[in-house]
């Protein structure tokens, strides 16, 4: 999951980042609310952590004119105000959650999974396709009850696949997930992740989820639907792809 922090105080922010981060999230981070506004635009955030006293523009505003641009992003607004008209004014412009500060480090990972689970139409934490079993929560993969041991960035593509299954997900759309702009290796390594994951759902007997869409990029789909569609709408990959040249996944 990508996750956009939007605070001025440094301290706070490296601390937060921290606590995200060892919960599996990908962190960017302004400490401006209009460099927020640009980034919400260019990038596809799964979430928004924004303090509300900013140096140039407060929350609310920043939130305000994110929802007036038909931007749904889910934002939970942090502030260390606590009367109850700070909240009232929070969710009026939009944000969909409040968290007072100091918070409990726990409970702000907890609240940031559960907004994310209702933003994507998921009521619990274990998502299920097919005989595939991924707990948001805990990170953990299962088909049919037995463990699947992934790499921090496998899973990360397969929760990002799971999240938006039927969606057609381009390897920028991979790139910017795990790496958030920062650093990012060849487009070629997004094959290679695909690649062993397949390799992995299919040793645990969960077919062919993954498809192939030529041109455009990777999808998840159910396996008794990919068993009753035709290849021709999601082909599988080929032995180029299959099978890429040797390339450090690390």
């Amino acid at each position: 999951m990508r996750v956009l922090l939007v605070e001025d105080d440094v301290t706070a922010a490296r601390g937060i980042s921290l606590i995200l981060k060892n919960a599996g999230f990908t962190v960017d981070h302004t400490d401006m609310g209009q460099e927020a506004l640009e980034m919400v635009r260019r990038y596809d955030y799964d979430l928004i952590l924004l303090d509300l006293m900013l140096p140039d523009i407060e929350g609310y505003e920043v939130v305000r004119r994110m929802r007036a641009a038909r931007l749904s992003t889910p934002v939970i607004m942090l502030s260390a105000l606590c009367r109850p008209q700070a909240k009232v004014k929070a969710f009026a412009v939009g944000a969909d959650d409040f968290i007072t500060k100091p918070f409990d480090h726990a409970e702000l990972v907890a609240r940031m999974q559960a907004i994310l689970r209702r933003s994507k139409g998921y009521s619990e934490p274990t998502l299920r396709v097919g005989g595939l079993q991924l707990n948001l929560d805990s990170r953990e993969v299962s088909v049919d009850g037995r463990p699947i041991h992934l790499t921090g960035k496998e899973y990360a593509i397969l929760e990002l696949l799971v999240l938006r299954k039927g969606m057609v997900l381009t390897k920028d759309a991979f790139l910017n997930h795990l790496y958030g702009g920062m650093d990012e290796p060849e487009m070629k390594i997004i094959d290679v992740f695909i690649c062993k994951l397949r390799k992995k759902l299919q040793i645990a007997g969960a077919g062919h989820l993954i498809g192939t869409v030529w041109g455009r990029g990777y999808m998840l789909r159910d396996e008794e639907r990919s068993a009753a569609i035709p290849h021709a709408a999601t082909l599988p990959v080929p032995a180029a792809l299959d099978m890429p040249m040797a390339l450090s996944a690390a």
